[in-house]
């Protein structure tokens, strides 16, 4: 269970290069006067249309067409494989959508910044940091509270979002956790130990191991548990204060290059590695 970290597996460094990334347009054929829009083999699918439209999965959208949540030009659509032509007005909840460019941006999130789109006591959001990062309405992916920093993903790919976020999963977060004091071995391997538990419910921690060449309170803790505040629940539990913590490696992503409150564009290779999680 216990597994080394090092400093290696914390990495730190000035600003990568931002990729550009280019609109590529797609063609459809044009059925504007029947109003079932024949499912030619061109055009895009409407759970996937949906999908980059940004509104959720394409197996979440599968469920909305179901229920009748959706229509193109006007009328309900319930056909599952349907495909959307150039120029269809669809929308989701009367609402009209369009499909997106999916961009993928990543953040080093500093202090005191919100993991929210907008706070009403006007409090400091990590949207504030990635503003100019896309013209497209960009979510974060999952969360970090406001005084934990380190790495965060921002997209419109709903399907990439549900995928990070389920625990099903097992999407690789390692966190470097800095304590108020040194952690003793025995509560180290209780911590380790597959019987732990926060709050009545068993926590599985993937891997945990002091940091070498670190003092005893520098902690490394690989966990895929998205329970609010789990880490800092976990060291509380047994009597320490968490100082600082810190995500540096986020699903195979890390922080190489990339500044406290920067952001960069993912490479399309990491966007390919996403997406065979």
């Amino acid at each position: 269970m216990s597994k080394k970290f090092s400093s290696g597996n914390l990495p730190t460094g000035r600003q990568g290069r931002q990729d550009k990334s280019s609109k590529k347009k797609s063609h459809y054929n044009k059925n504007r006067d029947n109003p079932k829009l024949e499912t030619s083999d061109k055009g895009m699918r409407l759970n996937k249309y949906i999908a980059h439209a940004g509104i959720c999965s394409r197996r979440e959208a599968d469920v909305y067409i179901k229920s009748g949540n959706v229509t193109v030009n006007g009328k309900i659509i319930t056909e599952m494989g349907f495909k959307v032509q150039e120029n269809d007005a669809v929308r989701f909840d009367n609402r009209l959508i369009n499909p997106e460019t999916l961009r993928y941006v990543l953040l080093n999130k500093p202090k005191n910044y919100i993991s929210t789109v907008e706070d009403d006591r006007g409090r400091k959001t990590v949207m504030e940091l990635i503003a100019k990062a896309a013209k497209e309405r960009l979510y974060p992916v999952g969360r970090l509270d406001r005084n934990t920093t380190g790495l965060l993903l921002f997209t419109n790919d709903g399907e990439m979002t549900k995928k990070l976020t389920h625990p099903k999963h097992n999407v690789r977060k390692l966190y470097h956790v800095t304590l108020d004091k040194k952690l003793t071995m025995n509560h180290l391997r209780e911590i380790a130990d597959d019987s732990f538990k926060i709050e009545d419910r068993r926590v599985f921690v993937d891997a945990l191991s002091y940091i070498e060449n670190q003092p005893k309170s520098e902690i490394g803790i690989e966990i895929h548990s998205g329970r609010n505040r789990i880490i800092r629940k976990i060291f509380e539990s047994l009597g320490y204060k968490v100082v600082k913590l810190d995500r540096t490696i986020l699903a195979g992503l890390t922080k190489k290059n990339l500044p406290r409150g920067f952001w960069r564009h993912l490479t399309q290779q990491e966007i390919n590695n996403l997406k065979m999680i």
